[in-house]
């Protein structure tokens, strides 16, 4: 087999010097109990490569791609364009089967461009320092949570009631994990969500996403003055990492610790993953900041050189006083991100924000026009509306027409009966008009 080479004559060598007789051996301490006692039923027996290929497809060929029909998916994860280049790259060899970088003699490569992807992500983010990348957005979110903890010496986490309810979740399993508490606020899908009275001495951070779950964008300036005067942090969420081209950077308006998900620029759909976590933070709080960070600097000749900085031992080996247990740093994915930013540049990144909410303008004015009730008043290309039966029905419907028609809020919140009529819908710049006016004619006929 290509990823088992060993002849028997290997083997044995291998366990003479291990000093055991069989393989079996090496397992005389699973209990018997444990063992299958027949074959797992409803697996089918191996098969030759050329029959496992024929099955995958087939089974593939019953998925709708998103690539395919007209898609309007998003809560979290969205399809944009990634160009060739962006793939091209990420394959070569020497991209793909490097690890982590921790000796910067033979990884200056590497080392440069997280470098030069934490510069990108700083300065989208409008903040001072940004580490070279988490798994997601959502482990991202929480790990701002826990350094707020350890910068204010406090456990009580505020969630907005807006914040993507998958990133409350992973929050919530490790606050009942580490023992600090996260308290969640009302969800509120028209309006401005007031986070402000909720805040007291005892808090630590106060978590918000920009633009929120269901598209709105909330201006968090007081918010963050709030916090400043009851000595919590700012912690700001986005989901659509491209909807920062168009909008005031989270540091602008006075966050502290600014996280997102990377998954727009660069990186496909994928099915769910793997995807990328952005992170930045004030200069002042960097000692605090989980993740690796990549620093420039010069050599004894005054060449220059990229090292791995602040990284303590506690990182790799005394794991229990680590700030943080993150152990990889999703590092091709944070590579197409700089090689599609790159691409795009400043103004490219902008123009592609502009397209982006013009055509989500272009699909709300259009779902007015047949009567679906538009909630969102102030969005990217993002947002939600009322249809006049459940969403989920709806987008059952559509599924069966070869359109996806965009994420049912019910799926998020099944308990909330009020929100089952509530449908969420992206538009990206792979939208056609042609695809809008399919979307508006099978609505109309559901």
């Amino acid at each position: 087999m290509r990823y088992l080479p060993h002849t028997e004559t290997d083997r044995r060598e291998m366990l003479k010097t291990v000093g055991v007789p069989s393989i079996d051996a090496l397992y005389k301490d699973v209990p018997d109990s444990v063992y299958l006692k027949a074959p797992v039923e409803g697996l089918p027996d191996h098969q030759g490569e050329l029959e496992v290929e024929r099955h995958l497809k087939a089974l593939s060929a019953k998925s709708m791609n998103t690539s395919d029909v007209p898609s309007f998916v998003g809560a979290g994860a969205y399809h944009h364009h990634v160009p060739a280049t962006v793939d091209y790259i990420i394959q070569r060899g020497e991209f793909l089967t490097s690890y982590t970088p921790y000796q910067p003699e033979i990884a200056q490569g590497t080392l440069q461009y997280l470098f030069e992807f934490q510069t990108q992500v700083a300065a989208i983010m409008g903040m001072d320092v940004a580490n070279a990348s988490m798994y997601d957005g959502s482990t991202a979110c929480v790990e701002a949570a826990v350094m707020a903890n350890r910068i204010t010496r406090r456990t009580k986490v505020i969630l907005s009631g807006n914040l993507h309810p998958h990133y409350q979740d992973v929050v919530k399993t490790h606050a009942h994990y580490a023992g600090f508490t996260a308290q969640t606020n009302p969800t509120v899908v028209q309006g401005e969500e007031d986070l402000i009275d909720a805040i007291d001495d005892q808090t630590s951070c106060v978590v918000v996403q920009y633009p929120d779950f269901f598209g709105n964008i909330q201006d968090y300036t007081r918010l963050a003055q709030a916090c400043q005067e009851n000595g919590a942090l700012l912690i700001t969420v986005t989901t659509e990492i491209l909807s920062l081209g168009a909008l005031t950077p989270p540091g602008d308006f006075g966050a502290d610790i600014a996280v997102a998900e990377g998954q727009s620029i660069g990186n496909h759909l994928n099915f769910g993953g793997p995807y990328v976590g952005l992170f930045t933070t004030r200069q002042k709080y960097v000692r605090q900041m989980p993740g690796r960070l990549a620093g420039k600097t010069v050599d004894v000749d005054g060449k220059t050189g990229y090292v791995l900085t602040l990284n303590t031992r506690e990182q790799h080996i005394r794991r229990e006083k680590a700030t943080s247990n993150i152990c990889t740093n999703s590092g091709l994915c944070a590579l197409a991100f700089t090689v599609h930013m790159s691409l795009l540049g400043e103004t490219g990144y902008k123009q592609l924000a502009a397209i982006n909410h013009g055509k989500a303008v272009q699909m709300a004015e259009k779902l007015e026009t047949v009567g679906v009730e538009v909630l969102t008043s102030a969005f990217f290309n993002e947002f939600t509306v009322r249809l006049k039966k459940p969403a989920a029905q709806v987008v059952e419907t559509l599924a069966s027409e070869k359109i996806l028609a965009g994420v049912p809020v019910s799926r998020f919140y099944p308990d909330q009966k009020d929100l089952a009529n509530l449908l969420l819908i992206a538009v990206t710049e792979l939208n056609t008009e042609q695809d809008m006016d399919q979307l508006i004619q099978k609505l109309g006929e559901v």
